[in-house]
Formats: C-alpha cells, structure tokens, sequence
C-alpha cells in the first residue's frame, strides 16, 4: 500500500486562480496518494510598498486584508486544520456567490464553517498580523517574492523538497485529468535548473 505524503498549498482567499488551483488539488487529492494542507499567505502583504501598481488592483488589495486576517485568527485558535473548511466556506462566497468581500460576507463564511462568529472581529484588527507575514513568508521562502499566489510545496523526487508558484489553470481538471496535471506539475518541478513555462492568458477564471 503506497504511503499518503502531505502537500501543501499557500493561498489568499481573495485570489480567484489560487482558488481554481485549490479545487484542483482537492480533486488530486481523490486520484493520487497525497493529503492537502492549506496555509495562508496574503497578496497584501506580497505588494506592500509597490507604488507602480495600477490603481484598481490597489483597491483590490485594501479589501484583501480582511480574509486573511480571519483565516489567520481561525488558525491560531483552532489549528491549521480548520483551513481547509474555511477557505470553502470564505471561496465559495467570494468567487462563486460574487459576494462582497466584507463583515457580512465573513460572518456567514464562519457561520459555514461551523466557527465562532466572533472572529470576524479579526478581519479589521492588526492582531494576528505577526502571525500572518510568519505564515506568508514560510510559504514565499523557497519560490520567492516575484510570484503570486498560489504556491505549492511538495516531496520531491528525491525525498526533498520542491516549491513553485501555480500551476495557473481554468477550469479546474477533475478525476484522473487531476491526476495527470500533478504528475506532470511534479515531473517539471522536480527537475533541477526548471525554473518558468509559461503562454498568454486568453481567458478569466471558470469556476465549474
């Protein structure tokens, strides 16, 4: 019987592809011997004092704090597990209800996760932000801070570790289509000196 490894996947519950990607792996998950663990980085902090950004992807970032900030709290309280739940309940809202990001919307998500409501009081406070930038950098350490979110560590074919940002994808593969794109995902990441493929993006996020 092949031994489960642990993967696991840095997101910001604002990032439409880091959900896409999320789904993704929960499909892999289904198909291939791994169990997912979900941490939390933040696009806020990755961008911090980046002037040259466009005006609208500011905004975008002001409104990012939030998720983070609960998802955080809710880990600190409950452990890492409870991640996996909340970024459903916090995504599902945000990317496939098209609700806006805000107490509302937060206290709802809680409520889907079965957690205390209360913890919406985090998305407004600088609390758990030490917290918050520790979780993002572990995650940012070995791919980077020129990339995005998602980022995904994983066994390497030698027994060590690799990183990398993506895969970027739409819509999400299912069933053994999920499989193959891990193992080829994992072919090109754990091949020394691979560093970039890359094409155009021609379409948005389909959430299917």
């Amino acid at each position: 019987m092949t031994e489960r490894v642990a993967v696991d996947m840095w997101f910001d519950p604002a990032c439409p592809w880091a959900w896409i990607t999320s789904r993704w792996l929960l499909e892999v998950e289904k198909v291939r011997d791994v169990d997912i663990r979900f941490h939390v980085m933040s696009l806020a902090v990755l961008n911090e004092g980046r002037d040259e950004l466009p005006e609208e992807y500011k905004e975008f970032l002001k409104t990012a704090w939030g998720p983070v900030r609960l998802c955080i709290a809710a880990e600190q309280r409950y452990g890492g597990d409870v991640l996996r739940k909340l970024y459903t309940a916090l995504g599902t809202r945000i990317h496939l209800d098209k609700e806006e990001r805000g107490r509302e919307l937060y206290v709802a998500a809680l409520a889907d996760a079965d957690l205390d409501p209360a913890l919406v009081e985090a998305a407004d406070s600088t609390e758990y932000d030490e917290a918050l930038r520790a979780s993002h950098e572990a995650g940012m350490r070995p791919v980077g801070q020129d990339v995005g979110t998602p980022v995904i560590h994983a066994p390497g074919p030698d027994g060590g570790q690799v990183a990398f940002f993506g895969p970027v994808i739409t819509p999400a593969p299912k069933g053994e289509a999920a499989g193959r794109l891990w193992d080829g995902v994992l072919l090109v990441a754990g091949t020394p000196g691979f560093y970039e493929l890359k094409r155009t993006r021609e379409q948005g996020p389909i959430f299917d």
